[in-house]
C-alpha cells in the first residue's frame, strides 16, 4: 500500500458499512473491492450502527426548513396587515400624506 493517507467521504464510507451489513461478502473481498483495509470497514460498520439511531432522532433538514418557511410567510403577511393598517390610520389623521385621498364613508 502507499504511505499516503486517503480521505473517503462520508456517503463512502456509508455504503462500505451497509455492504459489510448485508454480509453477503467478507471483509476481505470488499476491502479488495472498495480498496480499504479490512480494519477501517469494521470501524465503519460499528461507527454506522452505533450512530444510526441519530436519524430517527433528529428531523430532515428539508421538514425543518419548510416549517420555518411557512412560519416566516404567516408573519410576512401579519407585518402586511399592520403596515396597512398603519398606513390607513396615518392617512385618516393626517400624519401621512399620499397622492390619493381615500374617501371615508359618511364623511366628505
Amino acid at each position: 500500500m502507499n504511505g499516503t493517507r486517503r480521505k473517503h467521504s462520508a456517503a463512502f464510507k456509508a455504503q462500505v458499512a451497509i455492504e459489510a451489513l448485508k454480509e453477503k461478502e467478507t471483509l476481505s473481498e470488499l476491502s479488495k473491492r472498495f480498496d480499504v483495509h479490512p480494519q477501517m470497514i469494521s470501524k465503519w460498520k460499528q461507527e454506522f450502527l452505533t450512530r444510526s439511531a441519530e436519524i430517527f432522532k433528529n428531523k430532515a433538514p428539508d421538514e425543518e426548513a419548510a416549517k420555518r418557511e411557512k412560519a416566516l410567510y404567516e408573519k410576512i403577511g401579519r407585518l402586511e396587515i399592520e403596515v396597512d393598517f398603519c398606513k390607513r390610520v396615518s392617512e385618516d389623521i393626517g400624519i401621512l400624506k399620499t397622492s390619493k385621498k381615500r374617501s371615508i364613508p359618511g364623511k366628505e
